[in-house]
């Protein structure tokens, strides 16, 4: 069939970054024909997207699928390499969604709108290529060219401090990224033969234990960046606070889910032995995320800055699953992953409402506003409980799976997993407490005046305290007039709240696409484990972290090889 021979996933890709070859050459000349035509390509390529997952992926095949290669330097064994499995195909989608609706919500850019469209598609296309490569050179490749358009919308359309938030941005995370580089080439040229970088080819390699350990510190590096680990967060709350809302919208909603999704497809898949080792530290970094980013989150006064730090602590749950050796917690992270992606986009898009309001991020200048913007108060509520886990919204099934998963373990001792999920509860406990105290001080504190929604043309564009107006909504405090959430802004939020709801009820709904892949992943790990305890039964500190398998468990993986994903 015609269907069956399509590139569809070199078709995801390429289209938003041909389609923004285009809007140079667009007729446009107040920026308001360029933003239906972004805002086209994107609803186009997401259209692509679910259309070819449901005709051609199986969730129940736990192997790539949609593999599509093409030999692009033959020399190096450099091939463009795409395919999707349970691990890529959810973020995929949850790219595709995100930043279709970040678009959408910059519909008042109107400062060099040409070039902030141009750099969302080139965005688009860079994290989707990110998600679906399968040679590790061409997945360095798309991690670099996310960077590019990342750095130019925080620098040009952010706040006040916009470049140095952007700088640093791009130093951290570019210089984290050479670790993929080094381990990429490490892995292709080990072994001798053909150099290869397909991840499928780099998996059935035996690396020595020694190469593993060094390979999986120097991944761990450049995802601990992108995740925000704890000490490797900083550029985080400097990036959200100066970002325009849908850059800080895709910052947290796919750009951070790209830190787990490398730990879970090169560190646990290609060195499931280093991980072995590696995984009680993943855990400890866990609860040290999880607690520092909420008790940060109460010393900020800035919203975004809050939100920033609330990403950090729910970032911990992620190591916590990926640590867990169980079939539940692996699969609690990539739900995590998920569901953070649709909260986080959702607050921060809120936030850039209240924002073009008040046009103040500092949460005690807005007090009050509550009463006369009840919309947006009744959406921020519904996003805050969300990501304290309310029990039916998407943040409760993927914490507790992290935490059923996490006490389930029968490889850490039942010390460890009471004192790691006690702290990790304490997270918990803290994290309604910042909220809601934001919502208190937003919605009904003692504040400034409000001020919003002032069209003067004359007055476009142009800085308050060196901060870009974003939008045509000019801040004029003495002429202001307020109004509330307008049909667009309900729609976008609406859009998120319906899936933050409907995983919540029914989470099969994002599980079922990935739960095989997690098992099988697990699986692997395990039986790496397996052999491993039995040439080093204490390979964790004696007495506290003594690994525990079973005879049942062991016995039949004793003189075999791993498996081959």
């Amino acid at each position: 069939m015609i269907a069956d021979q399509f590139p569809w996933l070199t078709a995801i890709v390429l289209l938003p970054l041909v389609a923004s070859l285009l809007i140079p050459v667009l007729p446009d000349k107040d920026g308001k024909r360029v933003r239906w035509y972004a805002l086209g390509v994107g609803i186009a390529d997401f259209a692509l997207m679910c259309y070819a997952f449901w005709k051609h992926y199986d969730p129940s095949n736990a192997s790539f699928q949609l593999v599509e290669n093409y030999a692009w330097v033959p020399q190096l064994g450099f091939n463009w390499a795409v395919s999707v499995d349970g691990l890529s195909a959810p973020l995929v989608l949850l790219a595709g969604f995100v930043t279709t609706l970040s678009i959408f919500s910059a519909w008042q850019v109107d400062h060099r709108p040409r070039l902030f469209y141009f750099l969302m598609l080139v965005l688009y296309s860079a994290q989707v290529g990110v998600f679906v490569a399968k040679d590790l050179l061409l997945f360095f490749i798309m991690w670099e060219v996310e960077l590019i358009p990342v750095y130019l919308l925080v620098c040009i359309w952010g706040g006040q401090r916009r470049r140095y938030a952007a700088t640093k941005f791009l130093l951290y995370t570019a210089a984290a990224s050479i670790f993929i580089l080094v381990a990429a080439l490490a892995m292709g040229l080990y072994g001798g033969g053909n150099m290869t970088f397909d991840i499928t080819a780099l998996a059935k390699k035996e690396y020595p234990l020694g190469l593993q350990l060094l390979l999986y510190a120097g991944l761990l590096i450049a995802f601990g960046v992108k995740l925000a680990v704890f000490p490797m967060h900083t550029w985080l709350p400097d990036a959200h606070g100066e970002a325009s809302s849908p850059v800080s919208m895709i910052l947290a909603g796919v750009l951070l889910k790209m830190g787990g999704y490398g730990l879970i497809r090169l560190n646990l898949e290609l060195l499931p032995d280093a991980h072995i080792y590696f995984a009680p530290v993943l855990a400890i970094l866990g609860v040290v995320n999880i607690i520092y980013g909420a008790l940060n989150s109460f010393a900020q006064t800035n919203m975004k800055r809050r939100l920033a730090y609330s990403s950090i602590s729910h970032m911990g749950f992620v190591l916590l699953g990926i640590a867990s050796f169980t079939d539940l917690g692996i699969n609690g992270a990539m739900l995590q992953m998920i569901s953070h992606g649709l909260i986080a986009s959702v607050l921060f898009f809120l936030a850039g409402v209240t924002y073009d309001r008040t046009h103040t991020m500092v949460m005690k200048d807005m007090g009050g506003i509550g009463q006369a913007m009840p919309k947006v108060f009744a959406l921020f509520t519904m996003g805050a409980m969300a990501s304290l886990a309310l029990p039916g919204m998407s943040g409760f099934p993927g914490e507790l799976s992290v935490f059923v998963g996490l006490t389930s373990s029968d490889v850490y001792s039942s010390t460890f997993c009471t004192v790691t999920v006690f702290l990790a509860a304490v997270g918990v406990i803290l994290t309604p407490i910042y909220l809601l105290s934001m919502l208190r001080e937003v919605f009904y504190g003692q504040g400034a005046a409000l001020i919003c929604d002032v069209n003067n043309a004359g007055l476009e564009n142009q800085e308050d305290d060196g901060t870009v107006c974003f939008g045509t909504d000019c801040f004029v405090p003495e002429d202001a007039v307020y109004d509330d959430a307008r049909p667009r802004e309900i729609f976008i939020a609406a859009c998120f709240l319906l899936m933050i709801i409907g995983i919540g009820f029914y989470p099969k709904m994002a599980m079922q696409m990935y739960d095989v892949k997690t098992v099988a992943v697990n699986a692997n790990l395990r039986q790496s484990y397996a052999i491993v305890s039995q040439t080093n039964p204490q390979i964790y500190a004696n007495g506290f972290l003594v690994p525990q398998i079973s005879e049942v468990e062991v016995a039949p993986v004793l003189g075999t090889l791993k498996s081959d994903f």
